[in-house]
């Protein structure tokens, strides 16, 4: 039998999703909906590659089913520059030259942005706490620390 479709708000759009309750949020996304920024990296919610806001929270969506979601909204990196907060750390990403392979900066910039949400004027140690669950494999910390507190000083 034929479950009914999920609706889920993502990125401000209620959208029904026809998976079922304990499909992964990430797969939801990706292969439901082609929302292909957010990246698959470990599947176990510690690389942060598939890091996306449930509710302005930063969450791992790899390991979040779409049947838990309810009526929380969803914003992925694809609709993150919406924010303002979120427009100004993609331009410090971009101004401090953050990405070599890119492959973990959508997590990177959706961690941050929920970062200075909840803490607008972050000190060194309130990042790297943070910021701990994403791994970058290129070692690009010291620019994302840098990004951040551009970004924090232009919020």
């Amino acid at each position: 039998m034929t479950q009914p479709p999920i609706t889920l708000t993502i990125n401000g759009v209620p959208t029904p999703i026809s998976g079922p309750p304990d499909m992964p949020l990430l797969w939801a996304l990706r292969d439901l909906l082609g929302l292909t920024g957010t990246k698959f990296g470990c599947g176990i919610a510690q690389c942060g590659a598939c890091t996306v806001h449930v509710a302005g929270q930063a969450v791992r969506s790899c390991q979040l089913p779409i049947g838990a979601v309810g009526a929380q909204p969803v914003t992925t990196i694809e609709a993150i520059g919406q924010n303002p907060l979120g427009r100004l750390v993609q331009k410090a990403w971009l101004d401090q030259e953050v990405v070599q392979c890119g492959y973990c900066q959508s997590g990177q910039i959706m961690s941050a942005v929920a970062l200075l949400a909840a803490t607008p004027k972050p000190t060194d140690a309130d990042i790297d706490a943070a910021m701990s669950g994403n791994i970058c494999r290129c070692g690009t910390y010291v620019r994302i620390r840098a990004a951040i507190h551009q970004a924090a000083r232009a919020a």
